[in-house]
């Protein structure tokens, strides 16, 4: 099993949050952490702890983005005229597995990763194979006729967990998807609260 095969069981656990939303979470049975000391009352959090856990919550949404990864796309954002947490959100989310999973191709983030890993994937017409392929605002995501009828797919879209964002069109009958346009952090619809702030902090000091 890989890492990231192995993560998305335990990311929420470890985060004490269901950060995805979902109804098979091990959250939903177990609210504290993992392991033999899991159960054991929690102290106040430092302040490098909650700038800590912030990066990692906001890495884990994404399917446990390596620290590499997630320094590059942070240095972008910091770059980018304007805020630099929503930048950093308006960078993850137009990664190309993020909107393949915001359109409910897949049922998971990690799902998404693979499945557009595998070749099922075009953008505007062109197939695509890499989850961090960025997309822009026009751009049409489609499933490739052959991959339309695979078994995840036709469930993924009948997922009542979680709705298409608007600032995605997506049309299901046919599997395709247009990104319309960057969305800012209140735009996304996070399961749970996502703190950017606290991620610039943790940069900023480290």
């Amino acid at each position: 099993m890989t890492k990231r095969t192995s993560a998305k069981y335990k990311i929420d656990r470890r985060m004490g949050e269901n950060i995805w939303g979902r109804a098979k979470s091990p959250v939903n049975r177990r609210e504290y952490g993992p392991g033999q000391h899991g159960q054991r009352r929690k102290g106040k959090m430092s302040d490098f702890g909650l700038q800590l856990r912030a990066k990692q919550k906001l890495k884990g949404y994404y399917g446990d983005l390596t620290e590499k990864q997630f320094r590059r796309i942070f240095a972008e954002a910091e770059r980018v005229k304007g805020d630099t947490g929503e930048n950093l959100i308006g960078l993850l989310e137009r990664r190309l597995d993020a909107v393949v999973y915001r359109a409910k191709f897949v049922a998971t983030i990690f799902a998404a990763r693979q499945f557009v890993n595998h070749g099922h994937v075009t953008v505007n017409g062109q197939r695509v194979n890499i989850p961090s392929y960025r997309v822009k605002e026009g751009d049409v995501i489609e499933v490739r006729d052959k991959s339309k009828q695979i078994a995840v797919v036709m469930e993924a879209t009948q997922l009542p967990e979680r709705d298409v964002p608007d600032y995605i069109e997506a049309d299901h009958s046919k599997m395709t998807a247009t990104f319309v346009r960057t969305p800012g952090l209140g735009d996304v619809p996070y399961a749970v609260q996502m703190e950017p702030h606290l991620v610039i902090e943790f940069y900023a000091q480290n």
